[in-house]
């Protein structure tokens, strides 16, 4: 993923308002992120541990995705299975739910997904953050299907959220 600045983050949120995309806390380190083994970027809110943010590559530019977590999620204990990498956490797997864009998300509809709390999945895909023993399962997919994989489930995800 190519580096992104704080306007375009900003502008690429589909399911909030404009004053709620001004407001959202953007990473400080963006300089510092690791964008050439990034499938997405992913952050949770400092001040709001409840809220986290996605933005990922799509063919019309960028899509980013307001999140909220269920309060059981962040004291979960039992081993988990993100449904974006396939990754196995102890305690590192939050259900998040996105709103739906527009009159949709307005009536409360929202659609959720089981993902890595800190969502660092393009990380322990490559092995660069370890997610402790047996976090990552022994596999016959090559490195590549496995990127080629969490970018798929989470475009999926996207979709579902947009549609």
């Amino acid at each position: 993923m190519k580096p992104l600045t704080e306007r375009e983050i900003r502008s690429a949120f589909v399911n909030c308002s404009k004053g709620e995309s001004k407001r959202l806390s953007v990473p400080r380190d963006l300089a510092d992120r690791p964008w050439g083994d990034l499938d997405f970027l992913g952050w949770r809110d400092p001040q709001a541990p409840d809220r986290a943010y996605l933005v990922m590559e799509s063919g019309a530019g960028h899509t980013g995705i307001q999140l909220r977590s269920t309060a059981a999620g962040s004291s979960q204990t039992r081993r988990s299975m993100c449904s974006m990498c396939v990754t196995v956490h102890t305690g590192g797997v939050s259900l998040l739910v996105a709103p739906k864009p527009g009159k949709a998300g307005k009536q409360g509809n929202s659609v959720g997904a089981y993902m890595c709390t800190d969502l660092a999945c393009s990380l322990y895909v490559r092995g660069k953050k370890d997610a402790g023993v047996g976090g990552r399962l022994r596999e016959s997919l090559s490195l590549e299907q496995q990127i080629g994989r969490t970018v798929a489930n989470l475009a999926a995800f996207i979709a579902k959220v947009t549609a």
